[in-house]
């Protein structure tokens, strides 16, 4: 199988967009190509989540079926991020942000669809994946592992949700 092609190898792979075409499983654990970002590929690896969450939006469905998408998108994104880790030999690899993606389409369904409101539940979403206060910072340290890559994103949009939920229904009523 191409995608597993390179875990017989412990040589840690440097990604590049022709490594991504040959492998398109992770191709997806770098978020189409946004983890390749040479700085900061976590926040540039949750901008695809803006698009496709505006896209997905169109269909106008009620919010218990965007969420249960949202966690779809994580249950898929621990077998995408364990074959990623693997086939690069480096865990919990800063490129790999389909994690990133998947908290994010989360907490966008759960906010108004505004340029406004994407960008403070961006800003605030970044900041506690960067940060990670007590307890992602415990769940990071302790989960590996596609889980444990997934784990902390969905832990920061948890985190991300208490704090915007209460500052939409204050501010957008």
């Amino acid at each position: 199988m191409i995608i597993l092609a390179n875990t017989a190898s412990t040589t840690p792979i440097t990604p590049t967009w022709r490594w991504l075409c040959k492998h398109p499983i992770c191709w997806l654990g770098f978020g189409f190509g946004a983890g390749l970002a040479p700085k900061a590929p976590g926040t540039f690896g949750t901008l695809p989540a803006l698009p496709l969450a505006a896209l997905w939006q169109t269909l106008h469905l009620p919010l218990w079926q965007n969420i249960v998408l949202a966690l779809i998108l994580f249950l898929m994104g621990i077998p995408i991020c364990a074959i990623t880790e693997r086939c690069l030999n480096r865990p919990d690899y800063g490129g790999i942000v389909w994690d990133e993606i998947a908290a994010m389409m989360l907490i966008l369904f759960c906010v108004p669809s505004n340029a406004m409101w994407w960008i403070i539940a961006f800003a605030v979403f970044r900041f506690f994946d960067a940060v990670k206060p007590w307890p992602i910072r415990w769940f990071d340290a302790r989960f590996h592992g596609g889980l444990g890559i997934m784990l902390d994103d969905l832990i920061a949009a948890v985190f991300s949700l208490i704090i915007l939920i209460p500052l939409v229904h204050f501010f957008y009523q």
